[in-house]
């Protein structure tokens, strides 16, 4: 909207001359003020295009997301390790908070990972893929057609982005492990974000091998492309782009923002009921912990969202949008050790990022894939059972935009189901 300055002839002043000498002063202080605005909008613009370039320079494009009818080839990521951060045994085991066979717990009835090494071996394996009989079937090799399901009118412009949290320090070497699954659903309107997230352990069926696992295995025998290929069957709706992000880049984002503030709903791993302050080191700590916990991998799954929520929220505070070197500081380290599809570029997540600025904390909703229980495989070892009807009740709300009324009244709230 632009603004027009009527001179005193305009207006038809007789006046002239006494109105020069009070105009004077004025557009003295209008040329001042226009001149601050459009320096303003010069640095502006300069900082824009400076986080830009970094951003640009940061990221690393891969081919994440497979098109439709072309072929995926299977070849295991069996690289294993130890995981960044961690010193000797592994924390984590198996994903099962069931007894182990040489009886050591926790004094709960939770394996102790730290007094049994073999769960934490078991940990650094790929879980194999099973037929129908319950043998493992060799899936090296094998190829499978991709395919994308069809986007209904009803979902409007809605996005669906997968988010792998991979332990790998360079995924050009190693694929890593895919910890941490999660299905970021941004409405049409822009005005809401839920965040689904996927048990590491959760039983489904490989898409195009004619077997189950864990979900995250499908991340191991065929990367991204065949877990988008696993996922989308089960949700029935196609995902837009694909982000992957290591617990490195994790931690540097946070100390980036200033640190935030969570709110624990679960004691458990040295923090108590409440609101903490966590730095990237403490944040990775509380993420991580899983055996104190009640449900195991469930509740570990709640704490990481309770996090990202903090997170999220931090980063589009006025806090960090007002603040240039902490916005700079943060983006840097979001970005840095990121890998996205290669059909997502800079200027649409720039664009995104803007229209969600309206984002705040009663806006962002957190969900569990839906499950049943947990139980002892006799050869993919302890797994999640998926609740398949509601799993498809999810699908649909994904499918027609309406996760406002979605409701999960299956997956337990409390122990393991069965």
């Amino acid at each position: 909207m632009g603004f027009t300055d009527r001179s005193a002839r305009d207006r038809g002043d007789t006046a002239p001359t006494r109105r020069r000498r009070r105009g004077g002063p004025l557009r003295a202080l209008t040329a001042v003020v226009g001149l601050v605005a459009l320096l303003g909008v010069l640095v502006l613009g300069g900082y824009a295009f400076w986080l830009q370039r970094t951003v640009s320079s940061n990221i690393e494009h891969d081919d994440l997301v497979a098109e439709d009818r072309s072929t995926i080839t299977l070849s295991p990521d069996v690289s294993g390790g130890q995981r960044p951060g961690q010193d000797g045994a592994d924390e984590e085991g198996d994903g099962s908070e069931q007894p182990s066979e040489t009886g050591d717990t926790d004094g709960e009835g939770r394996v102790d990972a730290e007094n049994d090494p073999e769960v934490a071996e078991v940990d650094d394996e790929v879980a194999p893929i099973v037929g129908d009989d319950g043998q493992e079937i060799d899936v090296t090799g094998v190829e499978v057609e991709a395919s994308v399901p069809a986007r209904p009118d009803e979902a409007g412009d809605a996005l669906n982005f997968l988010i792998i949290g991979s332990d790998s320090r360079d995924l050009s070497v190693e694929r890593g492990r895919s910890d941490v699954i999660v299905l970021a659903h941004v409405d049409d309107e822009r005005e809401r974000v839920d965040l689904v997230h996927f048990p590491r352990d959760l039983f489904v069926p490989i898409a195009g091998t004619g077997g189950s696992s864990k979900i995250n295995a499908s991340y191991a025998y065929g990367g991204a492309p065949l877990l988008i290929q696993t996922l989308q069957p089960l949700i029935g709706v196609p995902i837009d782009h694909v982000v992957i992000v290591n617990f490195e880049s994790f931690k540097a984002m946070t100390d980036a923002i200033g640190g935030v503030n969570v709110q624990v709903t679960e004691a458990g791993g040295g923090f108590d009921v409440g609101t903490h302050y966590m730095d990237g080191e403490q944040g990775l700590r509380f993420v991580r912990e899983r055996y104190s916990l009640s449900q195991g991998d469930i509740s570990r799954g709640e704490r990481q969202m309770q996090f990202v929520k903090a997170v999220m929220l931090k980063a589009l505070s006025r806090e960090t949008l007002t603040n240039p070197a902490r916005l700079a500081s943060f983006v840097d380290a979001a970005t840095t050790n990121l890998t996205v599809d290669q059909d997502l570029r800079v200027g649409d997540m720039r664009n995104l990022a803007f229209e969600l600025r309206g984002l705040r904390g009663g806006d962002i909703h957190f969900w569990q894939g839906p499950w049943r229980g947990i139980d002892m495989h006799p050869v993919a070892g302890s797994i999640v059972l998926m609740a398949e009807d509601q799993m498809a009740t999810l699908g649909e709300h994904l499918r027609t935009d309406t996760m406002e009324s979605y409701s999960d009244p299956v997956s337990p709230r409390t122990g393991f189901g069965g």
